[in-house]
C-alpha cells in the first residue's frame, strides 16, 4: 500500500514518513513534519508554499491519468487537466486557468451561494412555511366555525320544524276536539230520540193489548216526526302526505358549499424577500346580512369579544351579571360584580381579562377567572365607559360628580397616564353625558368617543381631529343619537344610532361611507367586532331583545 495516497493508512510526511504532520506544501502537494521544513526549503527549483496542515488544498488528480496531478483548469470542459492532457489535442485551443486560481474563483461562489440561502432564500422559505401553517390554522378555525354553524342551523330547523309540527298538531286537536263535539252531541239526541221512539212503541203496545177506545181515539202518532232523521255531520281531516324537502334551494342558500378548487395562483416572490405584503382594503357588500342571531338568555347593552368565538355582555341598566357566552348562544362563564350594582361598560385586556367599570361605586376593576381585584378607585369621578387600547392601556372616561365635566383618562399599569379634557382652545372636548358615552381605539391610535349627539375623535396625545354630527339624510328624519362604538381592521369607525336604528360606518378621517340599515334593528346600542371583521349588536334592552345579531358587512372570497 503506497503511504503517499493511501487513505487507510496514517497520514505521514511525506520526506521522513513521521506521522502526523502539521504543514502542508500547497506548490509540491505533500505533507511536511516541523523537522523536515527546513530540507524542503533548501529546494529552490521551484516555489513553495507553506500552510498549517489543516488549511491544505489538494489538487485534484487526473480523470484520466490518476497518478498525475492537475495543475490546470479547462474552463470549457469544467474538468481538471494535468501536463499530459493540456499537450493533448482534445483541449489544444480551450481556455485554461491555473486550478487554484479556479479553487479561489469556485470558492468566491460557494460564499456567494452562501450568503444568498443564509439571507434570502431560507428566510423567504421559513416565510412560506410560516404562511402556510397561518393558512392550515386558519382553515381549522373556519372549518370548525362554519361546523358550529352548520349545528347552530340544525338546531334552528329542529326548532323551527318542531314548532310547525305542533302548531299542526294543535290545528288536528282543534279540529278533533270540534268533530268530536258535534258528533257527541248529535248522539246525546240520538239517544233522546231513541228513547222517545222506545217509549212510544211501549204505549202503542199497551193501547193494542187493552183496547181502551178513548185511549186509542186519543192517540196522536209521531212517527212523521221520527221520520225525520237527524242530519249527516260529515268531516274530513286533512290529509298527511309524505313532504319532501326540496335540497336544491338550502344548497344554493349556502353558496359556499361548491365543489372545493384548489388552485396555484402565482409563486411567491424572490424580489422582496420577508416583506409582508400590504392588506388590501375589503369591499363593502351592497347588502349586510345577518349571519346569526345569538340568543343570550338576557337583554344585553354592552357586549366586548373574548376572541372570535366568544363574547362577554351585560345589561348595563338593570343586571349585576356580566355573562361569556359563545356565538352558538351557549352560557360559558357569569361573573357577578363586586358591588352587586350593574356594571357601567366592559372590555377585555390583551391578555383576555375582563375589567368593568362601577359607576355606583367610583371603582374599575379586573377579572382575572373568578377573582375580581379592584385596580382604580376614584375621588370626586364617576367612571362610564372603557376600552383597551393595542398598548394595553385601558381608556375610561368619566364624569365629575357635580356633573359639570368630563374626561378621558389613560391608565398604564391602571396607574394614570394621561388626561384629556380640553382643546386647544381650551374648550371642553365632551359634553356632559351621564350613561351616553362610549368609547374605543381606532388602529392609528385615535380615540373616539360618542357624546350626547356628536362623535368626538382626538388623536393618542389628545388633540381634537374631529367631531362628526351624523350625515344629514339620516339627521333630517329623526337627529343623531349615537351610542356604543368599534372600529375594524381597516381603521373604519362604526357608530350605533339608536333613534334611526341604523349603524353609521365613516373612515379614519371622519367620513361618511355608508349605513348598515337593512338589518332591522331595534334601538342598536353596543357594539363589538372581531378578528374577521363580523359586526355583534346588541339592541333595544328596554323591550328585553334576548338576542345579539351577527353581521357581515365586509365582502369575502365566499360571498364574492
Amino acid at each position: 500500500m503506497d503511504p503517499k495516497f493511501s487513505l487507510q493508512d496514517v497520514l505521514r510526511c511525506h520526506l521522513c514518513e513521521n506521522p502526523m504532520p502539521k504543514m502542508f506544501c500547497d506548490i509540491c502537494q505533500l505533507n511536511i513534519c516541523d523537522p523536515c521544513v527546513g530540507a524542503h526549503l533548501v529546494d529552490e527549483s521551484k516555489n513553495h508554499k507553506l500552510v498549517p496542515f489543516r488549511k491544505r488544498i489538494y489538487k485534484p488528480r487526473c480523470q484520466k491519468h490518476s497518478f498525475e496531478q492537475c495543475e490546470l483548469h479547462c474552463e470549457q470542459c469544467d474538468i481538471p487537466l494535468c501536463v499530459q492532457c493540456v499537450s493533448s489535442k482534445e483541449h489544444k485551443h480551450h481556455k485554461k486557468v491555473n486550478v487554484l486560481i479556479n479553487f479561489e474563483n469556485q470558492k468566491e461562489v460557494l460564499q456567494i451561494n452562501l450568503q444568498e440561502l443564509e439571507k434570502t432564500i431560507y428566510p423567504k422559505y421559513q416565510e412560506i412555511a410560516s404562511t402556510v401553517i397561518k393558512q392550515k390554522a386558519d382553515l381549522d378555525k373556519n372549518s370548525k366555525k362554519m361546523k358550529r354553524r352548520l349545528d347552530k342551523q340544525e338546531k334552528d330547523w329542529h326548532r323551527e320544524i318542531d314548532d310547525i309540527v305542533k302548531i299542526l298538531k294543535a290545528n288536528v286537536n282543534g279540529l278533533e276536539y270540534n268533530a268530536r263535539n258535534a258528533l257527541e252531541k248529535q248522539e246525546v239526541e240520538i239517544q233522546h230520540k231513541m228513547a222517545e221512539i222506545q217509549q212510544s212503541i211501549m204505549d202503542i203496545k199497551k193501547l193494542l193489548e187493552y183496547n181502551d177506545i178513548n185511549a186509542v181515539s186519543a192517540y196522536k202518532s209521531r212517527n212523521d216526526e221520527f221520520k225525520r232523521l237527524p242530519h249527516k255531520i260529515l268531516f274530513s281531516l286533512p290529509s298527511i302526505y309524505p313532504y319532501k324537502i326540496e335540497k336544491e334551494p338550502i344548497y344554493k342558500h349556502f353558496q359556499t358549499f361548491s365543489p372545493l378548487i384548489i388552485r396555484a395562483k402565482g409563486m411567491f416572490s424572490m424580489d422582496s424577500p420577508c416583506v409582508k405584503p400590504t392588506p388590501t382594503i375589503k369591499p363593502f357588500m351592497n347588502e349586510p346580512q345577518i349571519v346569526s342571531y345569538i340568543r343570550t338568555g338576557s337583554a344585553p347593552c354592552v357586549v366586548c369579544c373574548l376572541n372570535d368565538e366568544e363574547i362577554w355582555m351585560s345589561n348595563s341598566l338593570i343586571e349585576n351579571i356580566i355573562n361569556l357566552n359563545n356565538i352558538d348562544g351557549d352560557l360559558v362563564k357569569s361573573i357577578q360584580t363586586k358591588s352587586g350594582s350593574p356594571p357601567s361598560d366592559i372590555t377585555v385586556t390583551t391578555s383576555g381579562d375582563l375589567v368593568y367599570t362601577d359607576s355606583w361605586d367610583r371603582t374599575v376593576n379586573i377579572v382575572r377567572d373568578t377573582h375580581i381585584e379592584t385596580v382604580i378607585r376614584l375621588q370626586g369621578w364617576i367612571p362610564c365607559c372603557l376600552c383597551c387600547t393595542s398598548s394595553n392601556d385601558i381608556l375610561t372616561v368619566m364624569n365629575s360628580e357635580g356633573g359639570e365635566q368630563s374626561k378621558v383618562v389613560r391608565y398604564s399599569g391602571f396607574r394614570e397616564k394621561q388626561s384629556i379634557q380640553y382643546d386647544d382652545k381650551g374648550q371642553p372636548l365632551y359634553s356632559t353625558s351621564f350613561g351616553g358615552f362610549y368609547i374605543a381605539e381606532n388602529i392609528n391610535e385615535d380615540i373616539c368617543v360618542t357624546n350626547r349627539k356628536e362623535v368626538v375623535v382626538v388623536n393618542k396625545v389628545g388633540k381634537l381631529r374631529f367631531r362628526y354630527t351624523g350625515s344629514q339624510s339620516k339627521a333630517a328624519n329623526g337627529g343623531f343619537y349615537p351610542r356604543g362604538i368599534t372600529t375594524d381592521s381597516h381603521g373604519r369607525i362604526l357608530i350605533a344610532d339608536c333613534d334611526n336604528h341604523c349603524i353609521h360606518i365613516i373612515d379614519q378621517d371622519g367620513q361618511f361611507l355608508r349605513y348598515i340599515d337593512n338589518c332591522k334593528f331595534d334601538c342598536p346600542i353596543g357594539l363589538c367586532i372581531d378578528s374577521e371583521d363580523n359586526l355583534f349588536v346588541a339592541e333595544n334592552h328596554i323591550t328585553g331583545n334576548q338576542e345579539v345579531k351577527e353581521i357581515q358587512y365586509y365582502m369575502t372570497k365566499q360571498s364574492s
